[in-house]
């Protein structure tokens, strides 16, 4: 009996391609419009469905095209940036990267969008000479921003309040640390200013610890960053400076393009040694440093962002005899920095945001 000879095997079906991320652009300048429209047009993988003038426009197609990420300008007519975001967050929260001027007002505004819940910010550039590393920027900010979890902007915006609220005016004080206080390194990324905002206000000024916080910020930022935090918090926040103590009461930032770590005396030393996992400041170098020299008393904690940027400062201070707290992937607009961390054993507690200052005062007061 003859047999038809059997059929070639049909091509194996093409794995289905994901869809593009749909991006709206908002910017008042015609120019911004065009050319950043056109970046992400052209960048696989990413579609724009409209560009908007104003915040008004901007919000009224939003609720039409219902889009993936929208890019903000922070300085608009009719309705700015700020006003857009905080009513996009409000009532259809979805990720926002906002585009900023490096003027310190401009720096101010940026810190006020990302603690309202913008997932990052890209600076505009002086001259547009510099446009193509600027768009390169947007394009990588976008993508990580579809990925991004968001949540609606509580009214009034997301600060919890502070266990002994900042009252204008008044003087914080601060002390010398003693032996039986303790060092708290707070790492941070994407959606770090909100997490901050969250943490900070939470905490007493009778902390018996001294606090250092990194977030990954570019130069330019991060002293308004502190400031927004020092009004918010009974605790006294400031950008670090070299030769600063550590104080009970007091929390230090990481000044953006710096790594943060000690001096022989325990005082803040600053450098611009080369990138770490990409970023400067790094949250590794200030846990190390800490863990290095504070051993037991040494406390990490590893919030919201990408990457992996914190998990080998939170190996070294659990080895150091140290604790870790890791922010739980419920809460977290980015569980990469804090998966890590996790994945590693490197975590004593996984925490949602809401519970992290608690967990902190438990490990400070142990």
């Amino acid at each position: 009996m003859n047999h038809a000879p059997a059929a070639p095997p049909a091509a194996a079906a093409a794995a289905p391609q994901p869809a593009p991320i749909r991006v709206l652009v908002v910017d008042d300048s015609a120019y911004m419009r065009f050319t950043i429209g056109k970046f992400l047009a052209e960048a696989p993988g990413l579609s724009v469905v409209g560009a908007a003038r104003d915040g008004r426009e901007a919000l009224e197609m939003i609720a039409r095209l219902q889009p993936d990420v929208v890019t903000l300008d922070v300085e608009m007519p009719r309705l700015d940036g700020l006003s857009t975001l905080r009513q996009l967050m409000a009532s259809d929260p979805r990720p926002v990267v906002m585009l900023s001027s490096l003027t310190t007002e401009g720096a101010r505004e940026t810190v006020q969008a990302l603690t309202w819940g913008a997932v990052d910010f890209v600076a505009k550039p002086a001259a547009r000479a510099n446009m193509q590393a600027v768009m390169d920027e947007v394009v990588v900010k976008v993508r990580a921003a579809a990925r991004a979890r968001v949540r609606p902007l509580t009214s009034p915006p997301p600060a919890s309040a502070p266990a002994e609220p900042a009252v204008p005016g008044r003087v914080k004080t601060t002390r010398r640390l003693t032996a039986r206080d303790r060092v708290v390194v707070i790492g941070s990324s994407t959606g770090g200013p909100r997490a901050l905002n969250t943490v900070l206000p939470q905490l007493a000024a009778t902390l018996p610890a001294a606090l250092l916080v990194v977030q990954h910020m570019p130069v330019g930022f991060t002293r308004s960053l502190a400031e927004r935090l020092n009004q918010a918090s009974a605790l006294r926040v400031k950008e670090a400076e070299p030769g600063d103590a550590l104080e009970a009461g007091q929390v230090l930032l990481a000044p953006g393009g710096f790594h943060m770590t000690l001096d022989a005396q325990d005082r803040i030393a600053l450098n611009q040694n080369p990138t770490v996992h990409g970023v400067r400041p790094a949250v590794d170098v200030t846990m190390m440093a800490v863990a290095q020299r504070f051993k037991t008393a040494a406390i990490g904690v590893v919030l919201t962002g990408m990457g992996r940027d914190g998990t080998n400062g939170a190996l070294l201070i659990r080895r150091s005899g140290g604790r870790v707290i890791a922010e739980a992937e419920s809460s977290s607009v980015v569980w990469g920095m804090p998966r890590s961390v996790v994945e590693a054993g490197a975590a004593d507690a996984v925490l949602p945001l809401a519970d992290v200052a608690t967990g902190i005062e438990r490990l400070v007061q142990a």
